[in-house]
């Protein structure tokens, strides 16, 4: 028969043994033991480096250790740990279209429950001009495709900033919709989304219809312009001299497409000089056309512009252009002075001027529009999802192609295990992001051009009838039930910000809201 001293011995290792069990399967998620709490295993996943465990010292009392692991440091261009992630530490905002690299960032919330518009810019009037197109010259009012603002924190303020239809570039305070600089002027439409400097320089880069690129320092008492591409800076052309995607800002290096159907990359050379003003010498270090003789022969036109905004994920730059063809180019040579080269091509078959969304494995989900009518537009679909490291990346597709010039234009979202698409038609459709298979849809009136968001499980969406909407999206595979709707008035083609509380937004009848 044991001792009494061998059986508390016993009765302390159990103790010990439990308690270990406890910890571990706690800190992995896995096997026995306690549930880890939303919040510590937010706090767990977002730094890694840190995970809590507990011993039992001689005398029996309970200490707290610290046992750390590190992720290994990312040394590439796009951490694939930051999808569905703000776009660096560096700036608090939703700075780019769709927030980040992958652009699968929507804003932070919280998001208004009964919301109604606190301003409108300009309180009167709209933000209007004449611009030509194709079509001839028309008046444009507001902000259209993709026209979302950036929401960011800079000098105990938030700032609003956005390009719009009156040829000027827009620096608003997000409380009251009133200027914190003057207005820059441009030389034609802007209809693209700026980009704030992800790395905190005061610096705003945005297209213009008037030719032109632009690099403007906010730390003037007025938006001062540093530098400016011409789309003709480069040869060969073609298609015309827009610049609608939102620029990415890597490091030193400034990544865009434009309809000139060329992709460049500028070496930004950003700076302080003896005054703290911020400084930049960008020298263009590449630029390719977006097109291939391959390309040119099957589409039988020169509409091959590059509309959409260019997506980063690992060393890899993704983009389309309007004759359907999906690229990606290896970034990896430039930090060495070197040239990117393409390690993707894939047809689509037609415009696929949306930009490319891309998950956590690598996954492209893209958006294609209905206007050639050909044959590989059937066979591919207009929805399709694709991965670039297969022989046959096609790993399902839709067709969304009730008449023609249908399809979609509009960005899609990743949420949890869903992606959602938007169709000229004005369907919503939410789908399985493994199979495709269609969980739910609904409709609004057409077009719906304008990206959906998701933040804090309220799904976002405006359509052309001028309705902002707020859905339920807390259950990914039901149809998402309206939470609240807010009128606007006025076609909303742009794609919501959304920013701690408010949601931003332009319609094309002239006015941008602040929504709170």
């Amino acid at each position: 028969m044991p001792s009494r001293s061998q059986a508390i011995l016993a009765l302390i290792a159990v103790a010990v043994v439990a308690v270990l069990a406890v910890v571990i399967g706690g800190a992995d998620g896995s096997g026995s033991g306690d549930t880890i709490s939303a919040e510590q295993r937010r706090t767990t996943d977002d730094d890694p480096a840190a995970t809590a465990g507990s011993t039992t010292t001689e005398r029996g009392a309970t200490t707290t250790t610290t046992t750390t692991t590190t992720r290994p440091p990312f040394t590439g261009w796009s951490d694939p740990f930051l999808v569905g992630k703000p776009y660096g530490d560096k700036v608090d905002g939703l700075i780019t279209f769709r927030g980040n690299l992958t652009r699968t960032y929507y804003g932070k919330g919280p998001v208004p429950t009964a919301p109604a518009v606190q301003w409108r810019f300009p309180a009167s009037g709209g933000l209007c001009s004449p611009s030509i197109d194709q079509s001839g010259e028309q008046i444009w009012c507001g902000t259209g495709w993709t026209g979302q603002p950036s929401v960011f924190e800079r000098g105990g303020r938030t700032w609003v900033v956005f390009g719009a239809y009156d040829r000027a570039v827009h620096f608003l305070d997000a409380t009251n919709g009133q200027r914190l600089l003057p207005d820059f002027p441009t030389g034609d439409i802007i209809k693209g989304s700026v980009t704030i400097d992800a790395d905190g320089f005061p610096l705003v880069y945005t297209g213009s219809r008037d030719n032109y690129l632009r690099i403007l320092a906010i730390d003037r008492d007025k938006p001062v312009e540093l530098y400016k591409l011409s789309a003709y800076a480069v040869s060969p052309t073609k298609w015309n001299d827009d610049w609608d995607g939102s620029p990415l800002v890597i490091g030193d290096f400034l990544l865009e497409g434009g309809e000139n159907s060329q992709f460049h990359v500028l070496k930004l050379n950003r700076a302080y000089g003896p005054d703290n003003k911020v400084t930049v010498n960008p020298q263009l270090v590449f630029n390719v056309p977006g097109w291939d003789a391959e390309l040119l022969a099957a589409v039988h036109d020169d509409d091959v512009s590059i509309e959409n905004s260019v997506a980063v994920y690992g060393n890899t730059v993704y983009f389309s252009n309007s004759g359907g063809l999906v690229q990606g180019w290896d970034l990896t040579p430039l930090r060495t002075g070197g040239a990117p080269t393409r390690v993707f091509r894939y047809w689509t078959g037609d415009d696929t001027d949306a930009s490319i969304v891309i998950d956590e494995q690598g996954m492209l989900y893209i958006g294609v529009e209905y206007e050639r009518l050909n044959d590989r537009s059937r066979a591919v679909g207009q929805i399709i999802k694709l991965d670039p490291s297969r022989a046959d990346p096609l790993v399902w597709k839709r067709d969304e192609r009730p008449y023609n010039n249908a399809g979609v234009w509009a960005t899609p979202a990743l949420y949890r295990d869903i992606v959602i698409y938007a169709t000229d038609e004005g369907k919503v459709l939410g789908l399985d992001r493994a199979t495709g298979e269609m969980l739910w849809s609904f409709m609004l009136p057409r077009p719906t051009w304008q990206s959906p968001v998701v933040v804090d499980d309220v799904f976002i969406m405006g359509d052309c009838a001028g309705i902002l909407h707020g859905y339920d999206m807390r259950d990914t595979r039901v149809l998402p039930k309206e939470l609240w709707r807010v009128d606007l008035g006025g076609c909303i083609e742009s794609t919501p910000a959304v920013w701690k509380g408010r949601i931003f937004v332009g319609t094309r009848a002239g006015g941008v809201y602040g929504i709170g």
